[in-house]
């Protein structure tokens, strides 16, 4: 078994079955880490438990203990997950020492299945950006071109999944963080419905967008991940009691009968041309396998980044406001300090902590919640937001599912956008919409650029709906031009 590009399946039933160990399996990733993230950056901190824990699943096997259904898969965990005993920065200075005495529950949920971690990966800091270039631990290199951001923010959950420096890899989402990285890196990417996955032990961005979700290397193994992390947390009281379906079990390529839909405010151009024939390809491809495509209208989604920008950054000046140095987080030298007022302890404590990026979601979201302001800004964005769903509600009452593009263009050059973030931000047009309502939405591979680039489509569902989903993301897949492609750095 070639253990680099074997299946969730595969690798565990080769581990319970004792064809290779959970060690062997965990030293031949470690290998390739020591070999790849070099030139990558995708992660921060290697566990130097790993093979440790490795032995301790395969002592489990050993005397016949029911170690789960992903036994010895190696994993590897986005920043912004909390891992008991291992450093969890968010890729932040103000953090850059936090060792948590817990695990999220995402996190031991994985541990439970069997997985073995294999370290923390790099991210945009506090998850705050597009392109993986304003991590405090430098930039990630997309391993289809080290040229080029890997996307943004779970960056090096892409990076390391599409490099198969990790056999998966669990990745957040906030307004398209999984989905745009995974379409960059030509991996799978899935963002639950808000609510199916707790957010226990996940550092806060943004509370009412934020869902973790998996990136690996094919759906059935998204389903497999899913249904080990999902499912009711009495320690997230926003964590959904729905039962969490075998979606794995249940995965169909049977299209016929399905009503595709396509919102026909995105038919308006915007996206570069090898996007828009990936696109066309993936509608073409349902077609063909008996689906029937219809138009939907979903006028909202054009105020979706302005709506989410003013939500998501008011809710982070909230959130981020606990590190000042007191309570939590890196603290200034202030006895250098020449002023004695608390104040300026504050400011300077935050200002060598943060960077740039998170520093102007702080003072934006801060503005729009202040005095006089609340109700023009955040209550009014809102209500919008309320509209947008309903839209969205309504669309699905006549089609099952809808498909996008993922992004406007395929990965762009390091450096190209990070002085420009207002163009950055128009980036999210495709995937902010879905953390808004609160949708499933996954990236699934499609195609690629002139220039060799990976590109995906977009599956959105109703709420809960993750089937549908997960179902139309394995029927792409099943005929997609680019299956068994390879990133240049392998």
């Amino acid at each position: 078994m070639d253990l680099t590009f074997a299946s969730f399946s595969e690798i565990s039933e080769a581990v319970k079955s004792k064809k290779v160990s959970a060690q062997e399996v965990a030293k031949h990733f470690q290998t390739r880490i020591t070999t790849l993230n070099p030139t990558l950056n995708a992660f921060t901190t290697v566990n130097e438990e790993a093979l440790k824990d490795a032995a301790a699943t395969d002592a489990r096997i050993a005397k016949g203990e029911d170690v789960g259904p992903l036994a010895g898969v190696p994993f590897g965990i986005k920043e912004m997950l909390c891992t008991k005993n291992l450093k969890t920065t968010a890729c932040s200075k103000i953090l850059s020492n936090f060792v948590p005495p817990y695990d999220a529950t995402v996190v031991a949920r994985l541990k439970k299945s069997g997985v073995t971690v294999m370290g923390k990966l790099n991210q945009d800091e506090f998850a705050m950006g597009s392109s993986n270039e304003t991590s405090y631990y430098g930039v990630v290199k997309n391993p289809w071109d080290v040229t080029r951001v890997p996307g943004g923010s779970s960056g090096g959950s892409a990076a390391a999944q599409s490099a198969r420096l990790v056999a998966g890899a669990i990745g957040t989402d906030t307004g398209g963080s999984i989905r745009q990285p995974a379409s960059f890196c030509g991996v799978v990417g899935v963002k639950p419905t808000y609510g199916r996955v707790s957010r226990y032990g996940i550092i806060a961005f943004a509370s009412s967008l934020d869902q973790a979700g998996p990136m690996v290397s094919s759906v059935k193994d998204a389903a497999l991940t899913l249904e080990v992390i999902s499912g009711h947390d009495p320690m997230d009281s926003t964590s959904s009691q729905k039962r969490v379906p075998a979606w794995s079990k249940d995965l169909s390529t049977d299209m016929k009968g399905l009503k595709v839909g396509v919102i026909k405010e995105y038919l308006n151009g915007g996206v570069d041309a090898d996007t828009e024939k990936t696109f066309n390809g993936a509608l073409e491809a349902l077609k063909k396998m008996g689906a029937e495509v219809v138009e939907v209208s979903v006028s909202m989604s054009e105020f979706a980044v302005p709506i989410y920008y003013l939500i998501a950054t008011s809710e982070a000046s909230s959130n981020l406001a606990r590190y000042d140095g007191i309570r939590y987080g890196y603290r200034a030298d202030f006895p250098s300090l020449s002023g004695v007022e608390l104040e300026d302890f504050y400011g300077k404590t935050r200002g060598e902590g943060f960077g740039s990026e998170v520093k102007r979601r702080i003072m934006l979201g801060t503005y729009c919640l202040s005095s006089g302001y609340y109700d023009a800004y955040y209550n009014k964005a809102g209500q919008v937001r309320r509209m947008l769903t309903e839209q969205y509600l309504a669309a699905f009452k006549s089609c099952d599912v809808i498909l996008s593009p993922v992004t406007a263009s395929p990965a762009f050059k390091v450096g190209e956008l990070i002085s420009d973030p207002l163009t950055m931000y128009l980036n999210d047009i495709f995937t902010t919409s879905t953390n808004l309502a609160g949708l499933p939405g996954m990236s699934v591979p499609f195609g690629l650029s002139s220039q060799g680039l990976p590109i995906g489509v977009q599956v959105t569902a109703n709420h809960f709906d993750e089937q549908h989903m997960l179902n139309v993301g394995f029927a792409l897949e099943s005929v997609s031009p680019v299956k068994g492609s390879k990133p240049h750095v392998i």
